[in-house]
């Protein structure tokens, strides 16, 4: 069967479930009881097993199995979840991952698993040795590991039939060859021999997927006979390219007794949330279709540049329909914007993703690293479902593991010194994701050592990055921006995490090609804080266009608060700086005549203000006067013209008019 076709899907999929393992094994950790936590894990591991087996790719489907036969003994409380176990599984599914990315970069998907795998089954067969349980028999073992648990009422009343009429019902489970070719014709066979024994009365998977060929290379079904189960197994195992038969006598009176354990829990948890469940009983099952589809990230770019032609095309027509002054005329375009804006919001959000896609691997990757540097660490993160667009999310990963790894390994401190300074004894790291403006702000923060300006400044002179004659020019960000130089590095030792002195000038490069920039604030014994500032790239914004000095300029909307005329008397003064009390909240006035230089306005009664905000910071932008709100199209000034404080891009107005953008976020301090 030809799977080329499927690649795409099977890679989105399985890196969406790799991500449910990453951010469940944390909680587990957390929460090792947790029953849903290992559900999840264990339907994640199961669905990466079958696709996996599905296309081919043996190797990832063969450790993916080992992870799920691992959590089953969890499920099952064979082995208890402790960090030493957590630490195998992290490493597993770090595995995992690497296959799949493997794959997704055109790779075979064949690596050398043997070690994972030994590690795993060592750790299950010590937990099994050292763990201290009550004695039980073979079939009360069995019992409670049954796949077939969940029998409904009707599977239930066809075995107490066949049961008062001297029939014996079986769980088995038949293993084919891996190199099996033909899966689908060796399960024909096997269900033609069990029908002559006896009858199937269920099958794990269904059959149809068996028929389809849609498991590992083995299936499992209950099955109730007159035939005793060693006769059962020979006559089975026949049956060419069939590894192993295991078969098991189920004993209904204690798969009764399990039954109504486990809905006495369900019960008991289902009061506790109070949730009142209308679901039918019996065969009948209620299944939600599935109301989505993957579209390739190249068609929504010819998407978006369409649109971004219609935009231009709809700010020409609403110009020359108020110039005209024509009702019917000004009613169509109307009626056009408004469809043509909800058409926008769809496109848009159509690209965005939460940065949780990237942040959910975080907490175990930290985890992992503070144990290699003998370093107590604890992850806070806010605002995971800040979103982002899906091409800048694919870029922006690496660059916040150098930034973290550099965290962990330059900034926080040993336990042993933290105490020494009166600090807690573990350190925290703050990852943090905001919106402000048309720009998305990711922080990165540790209450570490911080960077020390005086190592840093006599590094950089060494490197031949600045002149001692610069440094009373540099501003102390400027300072601290100078790690970020190629080759740069205060590390006295090189280490396997950090300090080989590539990296951070790797973080800039790519942040600036996503058209965002990096900025570093640091205190000694303090901390130090990464602040990332990434575009959008929502290339069609709401904004307020604004004039100075007859000049057009536009603010984007989504950066401002409110704006108001306010008269100059209710202008302060503060630190030599212009302020205004704006709701009991000292706010700092910038004049945009200064930050353009442009000819000072004249001394007026009365000043129109802009209030903008980034986070949890505001400042008041001084202009001429107020035009209206318009959407535009953002357009890049060029590779001429980088870099230029304050202004994020340029548009094309209804008129023809070229109108810069302005990029409120850098004027806000």
């Amino acid at each position: 069967m030809d799977t080329t076709q499927y690649l795409d899907v099977f890679i989105d999929e399985s890196t969406e479930h790799l991500d449910t393992l990453y951010e469940q094994l944390v909680e587990l950790e957390n929460n090792p009881n947790s029953k849903e936590v290992i559900e999840e894990i264990f339907r994640a591991a199961h669905t990466i097993k079958g696709m996996s087996a599905t296309m081919g790719y043996d190797d990832l489907a063969n450790l993916t199995h080992h992870i799920e036969n691992t959590f089953d003994d969890i499920r099952n409380e064979k082995v208890s979840v402790n960090a030493q176990l957590i630490d195998h599984l992290f490493f597993a599914v770090d595995e995992l991952n690497n296959i799949v990315e493997d794959i997704a970069s055109g790779g075979t998907g064949e690596k050398d698993i043997e070690g994972v795998i030994n590690i795993l089954n060592q750790m299950n067969d010590e937990e099994k040795d050292t763990d201290i349980q009550e004695e039980t028999s073979d079939e009360e073992h069995y019992l409670s590991s049954s796949v077939f648990q969940d029998i409904d009422e009707f599977e239930r009343a066809i075995l107490d039939e066949a049961s008062s009429r001297d029939y014996t019902s079986f769980e088995i489970t038949v293993t084919l060859s891996k190199d099996c070719l033909l899966k689908g014709a060796r399960v024909f066979m096997v269900f033609e021999v069990l029908d002559d024994l006896g009858e199937v009365i269920k099958s794990l998977p269904d059959v149809s997927a068996l028929e389809e060929e849609e498991f590992d290379h083995s299936f499992t079904v209950l099955f109730v006979s007159k035939t005793d189960a060693t006769t059962i197994k020979e006559k089975i195992k026949k049956v060419s390219e069939i590894t192993n038969v295991d078969i098991h006598e189920i004993n209904l009176e204690m798969l009764k007794q399990d039954a109504k354990q486990e809905e006495e829990k369900k019960h008991t948890k289902d009061s506790q949330k109070k949730e009142k469940s209308s679901a039918p009983t019996g065969r009948t099952r209620i299944s939600t279709p599935r109301k989505t589809i993957r579209v390739n990230i190249e068609r929504l770019d010819i998407l978006m540049n369409l649109f971004e032609e219609l935009v231009v095309d709809r700010g020409r027509l609403e110009q020359i329909s108020s110039d005209l002054n024509n009702d019917e005329l000004q009613e169509t375009v109307e009626r056009m914007s408004r469809v043509s804006n909800d058409l926008q919001n769809i496109i848009l959000n159509m690209r965005m993703v939460p940065i949780d896609h990237v942040f959910n691997r975080f907490p175990g990757m930290i985890r992992q690293l503070a144990r290699e540097l003998d370093k107590n660490v604890t992850v806070n993160i806010t605002g995971a479902e800040t979103e982002l667009d899906r091409t800048v999310i694919d870029e922006i990963g690496d660059p916040l593991v150098h930034l973290i790894r550099n965290a962990l390994d330059h900034g926080l401190e040993s336990s042993e010194e933290r105490l020494a300074k009166g600090k807690e004894a573990q350190g925290t790291i703050d990852l943090k994701a905001y919106h402000s403006g048309n720009y998305v702000f990711i922080e990165i923060t540790d209450d570490g050592a911080g960077i020390d300006r005086e190592k840093v400044l006599t590094k950089a002179i060494e490197n031949n990055i600045i002149t001692e004659e610069q440094i009373p020019t540099l501003s102390e960000e400027q300072i601290y921006e100078l790690i970020l130089a190629s080759g740069f590095s205060t590390s006295e030792e090189i280490s396997d995490v950090s300090g080989r002195g590539v990296g951070l000038d790797v973080v800039k490069n790519t942040i600036e090609s996503l058209g965002g920039n990096i900025t570093i604030h640091s205190e000694v014994d303090r901390g130090t804080t990464f602040s990332i500032q990434l575009p959008l790239t929502l290339s069609i914004i709401s904004v307020l266009l604004i004039e100075l000095q007859q000049e057009k300029y536009a603010i984007p909307l989504s950066s401002i608060i409110e704006t108001s005329v306010i008269h100059k008397s209710e202008i302060l003064s503060a630190h030599q700086q212009r302020v205004i009390d704006f709701r009991g909240q000292i706010i700092p006035l910038v004049d945009m005549h200064k930050v353009f230089d442009l000819p000072e306005k004249e001394d007026d009664e009365y000043y129109s203000i802009v209030i903008v905000k980034r986070g949890d910071k505001m400042a008041g932008l001084i202009v001429d006067s107020f035009i209206g709100q318009q959407e535009v199209v953002l357009k890049s000034l060029g590779n001429y013209l980088t870099n230029i404080f304050a202004i994020s891009g340029a548009t094309i107005l209804g008129d023809g008019e070229v109108a810069l953008i302005i990029d409120s976020n850098a004027l806000v301090k």
